[in-house]
């Protein structure tokens, strides 16, 4: 029978969450995520428990490894919208149409309003290829060095590593090689504007 940090982390581990992720969603910082499951707190709140298995669609008896079973609940996925696609590249008119649908972990779908990209263009591989679909999580801003979605101009959408600095931020491609970084001022941000519009979680790849 597992204990409480032995199932929270395999949970964490299946559903391809971080520390981080859990922490945001429980308001809470990141060692105490370390800390619950390396079994240094042994006794988690009540209201601590019943997040995690709403957040998990598990029993909180699953989570405190009292159910009898080892086995790992079925969770019910969540569709989400493909809304067109973005561009890798220079960025391009928005898409809003629905062309299809991806379906993510209910784990995953309690962070925040998630939806999908269909990706064009070269700039972000080898990571990130044409035809790949990214999942974002809608947010108006990232921390330096995550991957956003950045809308330029109010209606031009491109998928880039952000780096932020104290006179702007630099939007970046992988293939440098290729796209050269594109560095937009604190007053360029705000006239264009330059606005994140989601941070990309997952990367699904064609085959």
């Amino acid at each position: 029978m597992m204990e409480f940090g032995e199932c929270l982390r395999r949970l964490r581990l299946q559903n391809n969450m971080t520390l981080d992720d859990i922490a945001k969603y429980l308001g809470v910082q990141r060692p105490a995520i370390y800390k619950y499951e390396h079994g240094l707190i042994k006794n988690p709140r009540r209201s601590t428990i019943l997040k995690l298995a709403k957040m998990f669609n598990v029993s909180p008896a699953y989570l405190l490894g009292i159910d009898g079973s080892n086995a790992t609940p079925t969770q019910t996925a969540v569709k989400i919208p493909v809304l067109g696609t973005v561009v890798a590249g220079i960025p391009m008119e928005t898409v809003e149409n629905i062309i299809g649908y991806e379906e993510v972990a209910q784990a995953m779908a309690a962070q925040g309003e998630l939806f999908a990209l269909r990706v064009e263009e070269h700039s972000m591989e080898p990571r990130i290829c044409e035809g790949d679909v990214v999942i974002v999580r809608k947010q108006p801003d990232v921390e330096s060095g995550d991957i956003a979605i950045v809308l330029v101009g109010g209606s031009r959408a491109t998928v880039k590593r952000v780096k932020k600095t104290e006179d702007g931020i630099t939007l970046i491609a992988n293939n440098v090689d290729v796209y050269a970084p594109h560095f937009y001022t604190n007053r360029e941000i705000r006239e264009l504007p330059v606005q994140v519009i989601g941070k990309v979680v997952e990367l699904r790849g064609k085959l």
